[in-house]
Protein backbone atom coordinates (compact mmCIF):
# COMPACT_ATOMS: atom_id res chain seq x y z
CA UNK A 1 0.00 0.00 0.00
CA UNK A 2 1.82 3.53 -1.20
CA UNK A 3 1.70 5.78 1.69
CA UNK A 4 0.90 9.37 2.27
CA UNK A 5 2.36 12.57 3.25
CA UNK A 6 0.16 15.99 3.10
CA UNK A 7 2.95 18.15 3.25
CA UNK A 8 3.17 22.01 4.36
CA UNK A 9 0.15 22.25 7.05
CA UNK A 10 -0.40 24.83 8.81
CA UNK A 11 -4.24 25.00 10.03
CA UNK A 12 -5.61 22.47 12.68
CA UNK A 13 -8.19 21.82 10.30
CA UNK A 14 -6.04 20.70 7.72
CA UNK A 15 -4.56 18.48 10.20
CA UNK A 16 -7.41 16.97 11.08
CA UNK A 17 -8.84 16.67 7.46
CA UNK A 18 -5.52 14.12 6.77
CA UNK A 19 -5.61 12.15 9.35
CA UNK A 20 -9.19 11.37 9.02
CA UNK A 21 -8.49 10.92 5.45
CA UNK A 22 -6.04 8.13 6.50
CA UNK A 23 -2.71 10.12 6.03
CA UNK A 24 0.39 7.98 7.06
CA UNK A 25 2.51 11.53 7.23
CA UNK A 26 1.93 15.14 8.24
CA UNK A 27 4.76 17.49 6.65
CA UNK A 28 6.09 20.70 8.63
CA UNK A 29 7.54 23.11 6.99
CA UNK A 30 10.57 24.75 8.72
CA UNK A 31 12.59 26.14 6.18
CA UNK A 32 11.83 29.76 4.46
CA UNK A 33 8.27 28.81 2.36
CA UNK A 34 4.97 30.35 2.43
CA UNK A 35 4.06 27.41 4.06
CA UNK A 36 6.55 28.03 6.75
CA UNK A 37 5.72 27.36 10.81
CA UNK A 38 7.44 28.26 14.07
CA UNK A 39 8.09 25.63 16.49
CA UNK A 40 5.90 26.39 18.80
CA UNK A 41 3.24 26.60 16.23
CA UNK A 42 4.60 22.90 14.95
CA UNK A 43 4.07 21.82 18.57
CA UNK A 44 0.08 22.69 18.39
CA UNK A 45 -0.51 20.96 15.58
CA UNK A 46 1.14 17.75 16.54
CA UNK A 47 -1.46 17.18 19.28
CA UNK A 48 -3.54 16.68 16.00
CA UNK A 49 -1.71 13.97 14.74
CA UNK A 50 -2.17 10.17 16.65
CA UNK A 51 0.50 7.99 16.96
CA UNK A 52 0.84 5.94 13.97
CA UNK A 53 0.97 8.67 12.06
CA UNK A 54 4.39 10.05 11.29
CA UNK A 55 5.43 13.66 11.60
CA UNK A 56 8.32 14.90 8.96
CA UNK A 57 9.82 18.40 9.53
CA UNK A 58 11.42 20.07 6.26
CA UNK A 59 14.25 21.98 7.09
CA UNK A 60 16.90 23.77 4.50
CA UNK A 61 20.56 23.87 5.63
CA UNK A 62 19.77 23.65 9.34
CA UNK A 63 22.30 23.57 11.67
CA UNK A 64 22.38 20.61 14.36
CA UNK A 65 21.07 23.14 17.18
CA UNK A 66 17.93 23.99 14.79
CA UNK A 67 17.30 20.35 14.03
CA UNK A 68 17.78 19.06 18.03
CA UNK A 69 15.43 21.48 19.75
CA UNK A 70 12.55 21.29 16.96
CA UNK A 71 13.35 17.12 17.02
CA UNK A 72 12.34 16.97 20.45
CA UNK A 73 10.30 20.11 21.01
CA UNK A 74 7.42 19.31 18.18
CA UNK A 75 8.23 16.08 18.78
CA UNK A 76 9.38 14.83 15.06
CA UNK A 77 9.41 10.89 13.45
CA UNK A 78 11.76 12.22 10.50
CA UNK A 79 13.95 14.92 9.70
CA UNK A 80 13.93 15.85 5.99
CA UNK A 81 16.96 17.66 4.88
CA UNK A 82 15.80 19.91 1.38
CA UNK A 83 19.07 21.91 0.87
CA UNK A 84 22.39 21.29 0.22
CA UNK A 85 23.09 19.10 2.58
CA UNK A 86 26.18 16.63 1.95
CA UNK A 87 25.98 13.03 3.09
CA UNK A 88 28.66 13.17 6.21
CA UNK A 89 26.45 16.28 7.55
CA UNK A 90 23.46 14.56 7.67
CA UNK A 91 25.10 10.95 9.04
CA UNK A 92 26.69 13.02 11.98
CA UNK A 93 22.94 14.40 12.64
CA UNK A 94 21.76 10.73 13.87
CA UNK A 95 18.06 11.55 13.26
CA UNK A 96 15.59 9.33 11.19
CA UNK A 97 15.76 10.91 8.01
CA UNK A 98 14.68 12.07 4.21
CA UNK A 99 16.89 13.40 1.96
CA UNK A 100 15.40 15.48 -1.00
CA UNK A 101 16.52 15.83 -4.36
CA UNK A 102 15.61 18.20 -7.12
CA UNK A 103 15.44 16.39 -10.48
CA UNK A 104 16.52 17.87 -13.56
CA UNK A 105 18.69 14.91 -15.29
CA UNK A 106 19.24 11.19 -14.59
CA UNK A 107 22.53 12.64 -12.69
CA UNK A 108 20.18 14.26 -9.75
CA UNK A 109 18.42 10.87 -9.72
CA UNK A 110 22.05 8.90 -8.99
CA UNK A 111 23.43 11.59 -6.56
CA UNK A 112 20.76 9.95 -4.28
CA UNK A 113 23.31 6.73 -4.05
CA UNK A 114 25.23 8.71 -1.47
CA UNK A 115 23.14 9.27 0.51
CA UNK A 116 22.46 6.89 3.61
CA UNK A 117 19.29 8.30 4.92
CA UNK A 118 16.36 6.34 5.58
CA UNK A 119 14.55 7.44 2.42
CA UNK A 120 15.58 9.08 -0.73
CA UNK A 121 12.60 11.92 -1.70
CA UNK A 122 12.37 12.80 -5.65
CA UNK A 123 11.04 16.27 -6.22
CA UNK A 124 10.90 19.00 -9.07
CA UNK A 125 12.92 21.60 -8.90
CA UNK A 126 11.97 24.15 -6.86
CA UNK A 127 11.52 28.10 -7.77
CA UNK A 128 11.23 30.76 -5.48
CA UNK A 129 12.50 28.37 -2.68
CA UNK A 130 14.16 25.58 -2.33
CA UNK A 131 11.45 22.69 -2.72
CA UNK A 132 9.16 21.78 -5.23
CA UNK A 133 7.75 24.08 -7.98
CA UNK A 134 4.07 22.22 -8.13
CA UNK A 135 5.02 20.83 -11.53
CA UNK A 136 6.10 17.24 -12.19
CA UNK A 137 9.07 16.49 -13.31
CA UNK A 138 10.14 13.59 -15.91
CA UNK A 139 8.96 10.08 -14.01
CA UNK A 140 11.29 8.27 -16.43
CA UNK A 141 14.02 9.03 -15.22
CA UNK A 142 13.61 7.04 -12.03
CA UNK A 143 13.66 4.13 -13.69
CA UNK A 144 16.33 1.39 -13.95
CA UNK A 145 18.62 3.11 -11.46
CA UNK A 146 18.58 0.62 -8.77
CA UNK A 147 16.56 2.42 -6.10
CA UNK A 148 14.98 0.52 -3.98
CA UNK A 149 11.20 1.14 -4.13
CA UNK A 150 10.81 0.97 -0.45
CA UNK A 151 13.00 3.93 -0.02
CA UNK A 152 11.67 6.16 -2.76
CA UNK A 153 9.45 9.25 -2.12
CA UNK A 154 7.92 10.57 -4.94
CA UNK A 155 6.84 14.64 -5.34
CA UNK A 156 6.78 17.36 -7.32
CA UNK A 157 3.50 18.24 -8.91
CA UNK A 158 1.20 15.72 -7.69
CA UNK A 159 -2.81 16.06 -7.43
CA UNK A 160 -5.47 14.33 -7.17
CA UNK A 161 -5.65 13.49 -10.89
CA UNK A 162 -2.29 12.23 -11.32
CA UNK A 163 -1.35 10.53 -8.55
CA UNK A 164 -2.45 6.93 -9.63
CA UNK A 165 -0.94 7.33 -12.68
CA UNK A 166 2.37 7.96 -10.94
CA UNK A 167 2.08 5.12 -8.53
CA UNK A 168 1.90 2.80 -11.61
CA UNK A 169 4.39 4.29 -13.41
CA UNK A 170 7.14 4.91 -10.42
CA UNK A 171 5.48 2.37 -7.93
CA UNK A 172 7.02 4.79 -4.64
CA UNK A 173 7.00 3.95 -1.39
CA UNK A 174 5.17 7.08 -0.59
CA UNK A 175 3.73 9.93 -2.69
CA UNK A 176 4.49 13.47 -1.09
CA UNK A 177 1.75 16.74 -1.66
CA UNK A 178 1.56 19.91 -1.15
CA UNK A 179 0.43 22.51 -3.56
CA UNK A 180 -1.68 19.88 -5.31
CA UNK A 181 -3.88 20.19 -2.29
CA UNK A 182 -3.94 23.59 -2.21
CA UNK A 183 -6.72 25.89 -3.42
CA UNK A 184 -6.10 29.73 -4.10
CA UNK A 185 -2.76 29.05 -2.00
CA UNK A 186 -4.29 27.94 0.70
CA UNK A 187 -5.07 24.17 1.49
CA UNK A 188 -8.38 22.52 0.62
CA UNK A 189 -9.89 19.95 3.05
CA UNK A 190 -11.70 18.57 0.19
CA UNK A 191 -8.63 18.06 -1.95
CA UNK A 192 -7.06 16.66 0.80
CA UNK A 193 -9.42 13.49 1.14
CA UNK A 194 -9.76 13.68 -2.97
CA UNK A 195 -5.73 12.84 -3.45
CA UNK A 196 -5.57 10.29 -0.53
CA UNK A 197 -8.79 8.85 -1.88
CA UNK A 198 -7.23 8.31 -5.32
CA UNK A 199 -4.25 6.35 -3.96
CA UNK A 200 -6.96 4.32 -2.40
CA UNK A 201 -8.66 3.52 -5.29
CA UNK A 202 -5.57 2.64 -7.46
CA UNK A 203 -4.42 0.26 -4.48
CA UNK A 204 -7.61 -1.36 -5.06
CA UNK A 205 -7.09 -2.20 -8.97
Amino acid sequence: MTKVKICGLQEPEHVRAAVAAGADAIGFVFAPSKRQISIDQAKELAHFVPEGVLKIGVFVNPTYEELEETVHTVPLDYVQFHGHETPDYIATCHFPSIKALAVKSIGDVESGSKFNTDYLLFDAPGTDFQGGSGIPFDWQLLQGHGILENRLILAGGLNPTNVGEAIIRVKPYMVDVSSGVEKNGRKSNELIKAFIQAVKDEERL
